[in-house]
């Protein structure tokens, strides 16, 4: 156990922000509702260039990192080897960043594409049908995975050959700031990457607790309340305030492998007793297409019909990936000591797309074909019911609806748990002075945000303020975009300058 004590200059002021941007989003939201949605969709509009050449940019240095001469340097010391098997990397490299969000937007998302497909597609037609889970592999495929991949790198490469004894993000941005770092500027993005984590939160809640709510209403045929949000909530934090108690090698890691269990053995049994040979085809036409039209996704702007498709959903995505990905880079570097930059990046890319993927082939496969054989039309449930309903419509649709109804909410609160345990654990060493290689933030620590999260999700749900505060996390990708900049100079000025004192592996 390491007993690091806080970065009182960081954990102070990340407690004040939090907690009165917090109470201001909640006490103005209606009117700070409509302006931070202003402000969000002008962002997606005004840069929607810059985000997508950004993701587009961080791919092609992470095929150069993977094939480039700096491929098989290690991360680490000569005689480092990796902590946790390939399965539990990369189960936790999956589940961490997730959360229940792959659940949700794996079966709502097509229906979205369907009924609002993009090229100036007429909606409903077969080619929206044919685009609906095409875009959906894109938008959690590759790209999204190359903007958790390159944090990771850099934080893994400053942590384990640079020897920087924190996992800060200022730390990744010191081949280019300098003592800067340490100083006002660095402290201003670490603050800035906790509060990014917070609306994380927001946003993993804010689709994972009505979701859960609306499962377990139809369960034992209640509504949905205020009530049993705050009881899900609570149970929640039993479980991920456990879990990072445990630490990472106990509670992080076992959580996580089972969640990969019951997430696959899900998918599995929703293949077997659905539609398989159409989800398999469906899959695979799906693919065919994202692979063909990759390029023309990844720059697609509509700036002449300016229908508003790739802002509202490509770009859109890309900057709460963006806000998001510090915390999961911080997270992805500490767990994966020993391995070569090679190996890194391409089972994140990997790991991270084939379990997008999988998700969303099957369960967006599953939800197409109830719409278009007209078994459930789902749309209209949609439109009139929401998200929620539509969920627990396509649950009730399969075999045994009670008990993969049970699966389906037990599944969901280990997802989120994997998340905000890894959450906790990342924002306590983001707020810790040094830690070695080996050490953990102090477990006090550990179980504190645990039960500032808690406590924030609980005011935030009692008073409705989840939205704000997940649209308020969004903006952060703006200084973000900077923030990588810098992460991609300091790397590369790092990997020139040390070439002579890394440590290749030979054989991988």
């Amino acid at each position: 156990m390491n007993n690091s004590k806080i970065e009182k200059s960081i954990f102070w002021p990340s407690i004040v922000l939090i907690t009165l941007l917090t109470a201001l989003l909640v006490i103005y939201q209606e009117t700070a509702g409509p302006v931070l949605e202003e402000m969000l969709t002008s962002i997606t509009s005004k840069l929607d260039w810059a985000f997508e050449f950004l993701t587009i940019g961080l791919f092609l240095i992470l095929i150069w990192l993977m094939v480039g001469r700096y491929s098989r340097v290690k991360l680490g010391g000569a005689h480092d080897q990796p902590e946790f098997s390939k399965f539990s990397w990369g189960g936790m490299l999956f589940t961490t960043s997730m959360g229940t969000s792959i659940m949700f937007w794996s079966i709502v998302e097509p229906l979205y594409y369907y009924a609002g497909p993009p090229f100036g597609i007429e909606a409903k037609s077969n080619e929206a049908a044919e685009y609906a889970v095409t875009y959906g592999l894109f938008h959690w495929g590759i790209s999204a995975w190359a903007l958790y991949a390159l944090p990771a790198v850099v934080m893994a490469y400053s942590f384990y050959v640079l020897k920087n004894p924190s996992l800060k993000i200022s730390s990744a941005c010191r081949g280019v700031l300098g003592k800067n770092a340490d100083g006002f500027i660095g402290k201003a993005i670490d603050i800035l990457v906790i509060w990014s984590m917070i609306g994380g939160l927001g946003t993993s809640l804010g689709l994972g607790v009505p979701m859960i709510s609306a499962v377990i209403g139809d369960l034992i045929g209640i509504k949905p309340s205020l009530g049993l949000n705050i009881v899900i909530i609570i149970i929640w934090t039993i479980i991920f305030s456990s879990s990072a108690y445990f630490g990472l090698y106990k509670g992080i890691r076992r959580l996580s492998d089972l969640n990969v269990y019951l997430a696959f053995g899900l998918a599995i049994f929703v293949i077997i007793v659905g539609p398989t040979l159409f989800i398999l085809s469906y899959f695979t036409n799906s693919l065919g297409l994202m692979l063909d039209n990759f390029w023309k996704m990844s720059l697609y702007t509509d700036p002449i019909q300016q229908g508003g498709f790739p802002q509202a959903w490509t770009v859109f995505y890309w900057a709460w990936f963006a806000a998001t990905a510090p915390f999961v880079g911080i997270f992805v570097a500490r767990i994966s000591k020993g391995r070569t930059i090679r190996e890194l990046v391409f089972h994140v890319l990997l790991w991270g797309s084939i379990g997008s993927w999988l998700y969303f082939g099957v369960f967006g496969g599953y939800t197409m074909d109830l719409e278009l054989s007209g078994k459930l039309s789902l749309t209209t449930i949609q439109a009139e019911a929401g998200d929620p309903s539509v969920i627990v419509a396509v649950l009730n649709s399969l075999p045994m609806p009670v008990l993969v109804s049970i699966f389906f909410v037990v599944l969901g609160f280990i997802f989120l748990s994997t998340s905000l345990d890894s959450a906790s654990y990342v924002i306590a060493s983001v707020a810790t002075q040094e830690l070695g290689q080996n050490a953990q933030p102090a477990r006090w620590h550990r179980l504190l945000w645990g039960v500032v999260l808690s406590a924030l999700a609980i005011s935030l749900t009692m008073s409705g303020g989840l939205n704000v505060v997940q649209t308020s996390s969004v903006l952060v990708s703006v200084p973000v975009l900077i923030v990588y900049i810098l992460m991609a100079i300091s790397l590369i000025k790092w990997l020139k300058k040390n070439e002579e004192k890394h440590v290749y592996v030979k054989n991988e």
